[in-house]
């Protein structure tokens, strides 16, 4: 399995705490949060890893320095979103089973654990715990991903997704395929995920619900005290 992780954007919500870094370079306690994101996939054996880069890409640069990983660079980032970013990477996208994550999400080690563990593809993942303080919201009846976005409501709302996906080795050729398609309609302000959520009523896109299991995506400073304290450690100053 190959994984591929998102990290080329500003992160314009908690910008203000940041000091010019990129958001996946933020301590959490020891270690930046995009660090300790590679080495804990290296240590399940996921260790062809890729990253997408653009904003401040030299900060990621130096605190991935020695871990062999490979960097793509969308120089568009400013004007772009994720799905430009993948498409710099299509080459790395195919050839194994693969996971992509957004490189803001901090996941526990025993959340990792949970989805390496799943058979199903291709599956997203979700937390049905959130369904009130959701952000990006899926409708997942059965497993199955049917309705997504911010603007759900109610009864529509199953959970909230957690950043990222696991997909078959045959699976991608179809995605970058699609990607291909979108990108060339100049669809290049729409997130990666979309590439996927244009697939469903051709495949099934398959939801895992993983409530009781600790994760966060660091979009505001509320986020990165959550992980903070699930660690047990304090807030470092952000230089």
């Amino acid at each position: 399995m190959k994984a591929f992780i998102l990290a080329a954007g500003r992160g314009t919500r908690i910008s203000r705490y940041l000091s010019g870094k990129p958001k996946c370079t933020v301590d959490i306690g020891g270690i930046p949060l995009i660090r300790y994101t590679v080495d804990l996939l290296k240590s399940k054996g996921v260790t062809e890893i890729a990253l997408a880069l653009g904003y401040n890409q030299q900060a990621i640069r130096d605190v991935l320095e020695g871990t062999g990983v490979k960097f793509y660079v969308n120089p568009f980032y400013d004007v772009t979103n994720s799905i430009a970013s993948a498409w710099f990477a299509k080459d790395f996208l195919q050839g194994d089973d693969m996971l992509i994550m957004n490189g803001d999400v901090y996941l526990d080690e025993t959340l990792l654990d949970l989805l390496l563990a799943e058979k199903k593809r291709p599956v997203m993942f979700a937390d049905g715990s959130r369904k009130e303080t959701a952000d990006y919201k899926f409708y997942y009846p059965q497993g199955r991903l049917l309705k997504y976005g911010k603007e759900l409501e109610g009864d529509d709302i199953t959970g909230e997704y957690i950043g990222l996906g696991l997909f078959a080795k045959d699976f991608m050729p179809h995605f970058v395929d699609r990607m291909e398609e979108m990108i060339a309609r100049q669809e290049h302000g729409v997130w990666w995920e979309n590439v996927v959520y244009s697939m469903t009523e051709e495949d099934s896109i398959h939801v895992t619900d993983v409530k009781g299991n600790f994760w966060a995506e660091v979009d505001y400073i509320e986020d990165y005290d959550r992980i903070l304290k699930h660690r047990g450690v304090g807030r470092r100053e952000m230089e």
